[in-house]
């Protein structure tokens, strides 16, 4: 009897829960987008699950509530999901990204869904898993049937999580993109045909609609670029574009004469290197523009509304002609209106003042913030000491990252020389930054960056050379980014010799946080150390680890990579979410490459740095 009972209110439940949300309709029909029937404008925010504390994605939309819109817009990171071939990953950390979703829903704004494949979004490799390099036959981004099936493995994998969240299905999912500006590659890959192009870009878009995806479509592109990146049946959204004119002129042209209009990427920040400027847009600018497009009735996405943070190993890279790659800082904060620790800005408000209506909610109280005055680092374990636990790779010659079988992190390559030799050292191959060692003693910094890949080199008899390898992030954007394997990628030489056989390769991918618990400190200065330490909280909060002190290396906190600090700015400090710190105590691993002194302590501060900019501290001493 009460297991009937159980039963019966458990139906009662279901049909009151099905009764009370209502299901929305939203196509583009007639020149606009329509939702229930009715005309509207999208007032759209990019920010992106993954770089948001999971217990922090409520209170990120409720100030993009706040703010006036109605709708979120996100890419879906593929490398973020697969972590090794064929596992999937859709629950632990942030990586829920129905959950995502569904709270997005309970706060009131639709979702713009942004799968890829490529997403770019100064996201490690653009959001590839680097392991699709190992595959023969594969060219990435390309008509192949190596790259077709994997990519189709991914929409169905993704299919499986969102289904149930498009609009067709009573979800906020109102509109999937197909590709992501596919013009602008057709324009930097013109070895490839536009015809040989077209055919994967149509290929892509229909394996969206084959595993199930039935809501409408976009494409978005810079405007000069509709012809290389426009798919048939899906709206054309230009990127960056601010002549309103134009912007009508080229969606007419390519969607029958009609709209709807959107700017599927208004940008009111911008995206940040290493070594170089934090760029920065006016309040006074965006609040311009966004007006323009108002009184236009265009509809907008703000990339990026929030950036957040790239944690861990996620950040990507760019390159140009001074720099063969250029890694993408830590922070995300892009000159947000909502700022990298969910602040409201003097943009913020200039923008709510124009979107806010008698309905538009009070903005929400900003998270708890803390300093830490002082935290005592109680060891330092040289990483030397460290790797001895690790077995070790024995080849010819020095094997890549993909070789090793490993995505991220760092590999100490070492080789033990007989007979004396020395002159110019030359390592052409190096990807992306490296420390190089003769018998323990520094002799050079080399990078990719600053084009750094030779020294003066002395070894003597009996001698141990040492180069320890950084991965700084895959590229994210150019015609480059199929070149991106990392590590030392072509031989080493020395007074024009290639130096080969018995070297050996330790991994480091630190994926997870060193475990110092039997280690002893024993580090030096000049040597590449682990530092740990803890330190007691009685009130939580978020906070900034100040960096200014330090050289370049990477930050754990209870166990999670909080990314990386290099001392060339701008960017000196760290976040870090108060929702990943505890009441009682804490702990932090940090990994310094330079060290070029031996630390004892290190502080966190209230407001972050991400304008203090020394690109001397990058060039060798």
């Amino acid at each position: 009897m009460k297991k009937n009972l159980f039963s019966l209110f458990l139906f009662f439940l279901l049909i009151t829960n099905a009764i009370g949300q209502k299901k929305h309709t939203f196509e583009i029909k007639d020149g606009n987008f329509v939702l229930d029937g009715k005309n509207i404008q999208i007032h759209s925010g990019e920010m992106h699950y993954a770089r948001i504390p999971k217990e922090y994605w409520r209170h990120r939309f409720q100030m993009m509530k706040a703010m006036g819109l109605n709708a979120v817009a996100t890419y879906v990171f593929w490398n973020y999901h697969e972590t090794a071939p064929g596992v999937w990953d859709f629950k632990t950390g942030n990586r829920n990204i129905a959950e995502y979703i569904k709270t997005a829903q309970e706060e009131g704004l639709y979702v713009i869904l942004r799968p890829g494949p490529y997403v770019c979004a100064e996201w490690e490799f653009g959001g590839y898993p680097w392991f699709l390099q190992k595959v023969p036959g594969m060219v990435i981004r390309g008509n192949n049937p190596q790259y077709l099936a994997a990519t189709k493995a991914y929409f169905t994998a993704l299919y499986s999580q969102v289904k149930n969240l498009l609009v067709t299905n009573g979800g906020p999912i109102i509109m999937v993109q197909g590709e992501n500006e596919f013009g602008s590659y057709v324009a930097q890959r013109k070895d490839i045909s536009v015809e040989e192009h077209k055919k994967y870009s149509a290929a892509v878009f229909q394996q969206l609609k084959d595993v199930g995806f039935n809501v409408s479509f976009f494409t978005s592109d810079g405007s000069w670029l509709f012809a290389e990146g426009a798919l048939p049946g899906a709206l054309p959204t230009a990127n960056g574009e601010d002549n309103v004119d134009k912007l009508k002129e080229i969606v007419n042209k390519f969607n029958g004469g009609k709209g709807p209009y959107m700017v599927a990427e208004f940008y009111p920040g911008w995206l940040d290197h290493w070594a170089e400027p934090f760029p920065k847009v006016s309040a006074e600018n965006v609040a311009k523009q966004t007006k323009k497009y108002l009184d236009a009735g265009v509809s907008f996405n703000y990339y990026m509304v929030h950036g957040g943070t790239n944690f861990g190993f996620t950040s990507g890279a760019n390159y140009d002609g001074k720099h063969d790659i250029q890694p993408d800082l830590t922070s995300y904060d892009y000159d947000a209106p909502i700022s990298e620790a969910g602040w409201a800005t003097e943009k913020y408000n200039a923008i709510r003042e124009l979107l806010k209506t008698p309905k538009t909610p009070a903005i929400p109280a900003k998270n708890n913030v803390i300093s830490i005055p002082e935290i005592k680092l109680t060891k330092a374990v040289s990483l030397e000491s460290f790797k001895g636990k690790i077995k070790p790779v024995n080849d010819e010659k020095p094997l890549t990252f993909e070789e090793l079988n490993q995505g991220h992190g760092y590999v100490w390559y070492s080789k033990k020389f007989k007979q004396p030799i020395s002159g110019k050292l030359e390592l052409n191959g190096l990807r992306d930054y490296a420390i190089v060692y003769v018998n323990g003693e520094k002799v050079a910094e080399l990078n990719s960056y600053y084009k750094n890949y030779e020294c003066t080199i002395d070894v003597p008899f009996n001698a141990t050379l040492v180069i320890i390898v950084e991965n700084m992030g895959r590229i994210n954007y150019g015609a480059k980014i199929i070149n991106s394997t990392k590590g030392i990628i072509s031989p080493v030489i020395i007074n024009g010799e290639t130096i080969t056989g018995d070297w050996n390769m330790y991994p480091l991918p630190m994926d997870k946080m060193p475990n110092l618990a039997d280690a002893k400190s024993n580090a030096k200065a000049g040597e590449p150390t682990l530092y740990q330490g803890t330190f007691s909280l009685s009130k939580k909060g978020d906070t900034f680890l100040d960096m200014r002190d330090w050289g370049k290396g990477i930050v754990f906190i209870n166990g999670i990579n909080i990314g990386r600090y290099w001392s060339v700015g701008p960017q000196q400090t760290l976040y870090v979410p108060g929702c990943w710190l505890k009441e009682g105590t804490n702990e932090i691993v940090i990994f310094e490459q330079k060290n070029d002194k031996l630390q004892t302590s290190v502080k966190s501060i209230e407001t972050p740095i991400l304008e203090d900019l020394k690109p001397e501290k990058g060039e060798a001493k």
